[in-house]
């Protein structure tokens, strides 16, 4: 396969092994917590994350939590059209990228600017690969100055077989007048797939469909299918999401628990707070009946967005995805002037999500600039109860007042005056559609009647007692059928709801003070990782019950760190792997582990007081933290 060449590349080939791991510092008091403190000081890192720091030393923090956890990314870098003004600022060790510090930034009259913005997006490249899923898939937006040259990294890095598509987003809904020559009315979507291209997005076929979206919804009439509330797959048990364990009461009176087929104590894909306000509203997307082993499941009903399901279209519309002006006028209503000069419609993020990520899904977008992702993720949550997860990271100063500002907002609804409209049906009228007026006619009657805007018999199938709209506008313009709902905003939009964490990066993990003791890490950040870089995998949530020093149980051990950020603690018998341990570490592990495969465990302690033969016995295998770290002087 050919590859690309530029200049500096043999530099930053493998730059991401150099950069310094520096854990996620949570910052109180600037995200949202809708329950109490926990011990991360109001945090969650396990839930949506803003975190503000150099985008490639933030990806490297994310490794020992979310390697290989990440289900989409999208990202929106410098185009690098000369007039950005970005720099170049990895600080590569070669002559070479000093130089180009001294030179920044970059401008349209660089002539290596080309070079310097493929040394910075490699990097950045190889470890968003690392933290994507099997099953996922990066989106990047990109104009023609260097979206050839990334489809030769991203072959180059992902494999071109992984390549999914190049789309055109319409991003001007008219020509511009003042262009010169040729009015550049699209930028481009790249999306290229982990390492499985068929998982990559949730399309079907048409003949697929019409076995699946067999269902009809007595409140609507709408085809939908159903998808059990269950959470499958990885990290689906109790101990991997312990506030997704938690009973939903059948009909009867019988409390129906996310039970996996092998007995096992599973997680819903749901939260509960999701679950009530969906059965508080008359539950119209869930539906609790018996399966055909005569036991309550608890479904969610998928409804087809259309007639048919379709491929997805290469050209990504202005009319379905959104265009520059709306991005622009979404951005003033929120924060009352222009804030950001080049934002991307919540649009275009929502349909990126509706057709590669499914309702549990993690998003990531390391590019996040005024935090469209962040609001997109938060406005789909809301629209149909999912549980999808974002991490936003911003560089800038901007990253708090702006970025993280927005996501506030998005929750907690800002001041406002205007009208405010939500597409709720918008679809290509072919003319073999149009001979099907009349059921267009009645799926639009069906949407009136869900949001309460009923007439003749379609008002007594049931009763809205609280509408979102003010009225329900239907058109069709060049083709295009489009029922949008409208509300009138006199004094405040109304929040979508949620919650996030806000974060920095902290100092760097550096070996010099760690050996001698000057700079201690927090357990917390030491933990994460140290069962990365042993493990290769991500650091799960503890398990209700964990023992103190249990770090968390990897696919072939338990993993355990007897440390406290305390020099004096560290050269104390205190701290060493002795006989006690090793049998409370066996005994938690037996308690766990099915009595056929027993799991050994790792321990990193500064010390121990057992033999390596004693240790096999309990199954321990003994990792000593330097011992400069804890000798005096």
């Amino acid at each position: 396969m050919p590859e690309i060449v530029f200049k500096g590349k043999e530099y930053v080939y493998n730059h991401h092994l150099t950069v310094p791991y520096r854990p996620l510092e949570v910052q109180p008091g600037k995200g949202i917590r809708q329950g109490a403190p926990d011990s991360n000081g109001g945090g969650d890192l396990n839930g949506n994350l803003v975190i503000h720091g150099d985008n490639l030393h933030a990806l490297k923090s994310l490794l020992p939590r979310y390697a290989g956890q990440v289900d989409l990314i999208f990202i929106d870098p410098p185009y690098n059209t000369g007039n950005e003004g970005w720099c170049y600022s990895d600080g590569v060790n070669s002559p070479i990228m000093k130089e180009w510090l001294s030179t920044n930034p970059v401008d349209g009259e660089d002539m290596l600017r080309h070079d310097k913005w493929l040394c910075m997006m490699w990097p950045r490249l190889v470890l968003l690969r690392e933290l994507l899923s099997e099953s996922g898939s990066i989106w990047i937006t990109l104009d023609d100055n260097e979206v050839h040259r990334a489809r030769m990294v991203l072959d180059e890095i992902f494999g071109e077989d992984n390549f999914l598509s190049q789309m055109a987003w319409e991003k001007v809904y008219s020509p511009r007048m003042d262009a010169s020559g040729f009015s550049k009315d699209y930028d481009a979507v790249l999306g290229y797939a982990k390492s499985r291209p068929d998982a990559a997005l949730s399309l079907q076929s048409t003949e697929q469909n019409a076995r699946a979206f067999t269902y009809v919804d007595p409140h609507s009439g709408r085809r939908a299918r159903l998808r059990t509330l269950r959470k499958e797959g990885s990290n689906s048990l109790r101990a991997d999401r312990p506030n997704t364990w938690f009973s939903i009461t059948a009909p009867d009176g019988t409390p129906i628990w996310p039970i996996k087929p092998d007995g096992k104590e599973g997680t819903w894909r749901w939260e509960e707070k999701n679950v009530l306000a969906e059965l508080k509203k008359g539950a119209p997307q869930l539906l609790i009946e018996k399966n055909s082993e005569g036991t309550w499941e608890v479904w969610v009903k998928q409804f087809f967005k259309g007639e048919t399901e379709r491929p997805v279209s290469t050209i990504l519309r202005h009319s379905e995805f959104g265009h520059t002006h709306e991005a622009t006028e979404e951005i003033k209503q929120i924060f009352g002037a222009k804030v950001f000069d080049t934002p991307k419609p919540i649009r275009l993020i929502e349909g990126l999500l509706e057709f590669a990520a499914a309702p549990d899904a993690l998003i990531l977008d390391s590019f996040a600039g005024s935090g469209t992702t962040a609001h997109a993720v938060l406005k789909a949550n809301a629209k149909d109860g999912g549980t999808r997860r974002f991490i936003l990271v911003e560089g800038e100063a901007y990253a708090d007042t702006l970025t993280a500002e927005r996501v506030r907002r998005a929750i907690n609804g800002y001041a406002w005056v205007g009208n405010q409209r939500e597409v709720l049906l918008e679809e290509k009228i072919t003319y073999t559609q149009f001979k099907k007026a009349d059921a267009w006619l009645a799926k639009v009657e069906a949407i009136k009647a869900r949001e309460g805007f009923a007439e003749g018999d379609l008002a007594d199938q049931g009763t809205v007692t609280h509408k979102r709209f003010d009225k329900i506008n239907v058109k069709l313009d060049d083709g295009v059928l489009r029922v949008e709902g409208e509300k009138r905003i006199s004094e405040r939009a109304e929040g979508l709801g949620g919650e996030f964490t806000y974060c920095t990066l902290g100092e760097p993990l550096d070996l010099d003070k760690l050996l001698s003791g000057e700079h201690l890490p927090s357990a917390d950040a030491l933990g994460a990782w140290l069962f990365h870089t042993a493990t290769g995998g991500s650091l799960p949530e503890l398990p209700k019950g964990a023992p103190e020093w249990y770090l968390g149980e990897a696919k072939d051990a338990h993993v355990w760190l007897v440390y406290r950020p305390d020099l004096a603690f560290l050269k104390s018998p205190e701290a060493a792997l002795n006989l006690s341990r090793a049998k409370d570490f066996q005994s938690w592990g037996r308690e766990h582990d099915a009595p056929a495969v027993p799991k050994p465990h790792l321990v990193f302690a500064p010390a121990k007081y057992l033999s390596n033969r004693q240790l096999k016995d309990f199954g321990v295998d003994y990792a000593p933290l330097p011992f400069a770290l804890y000798r005096e002087g």
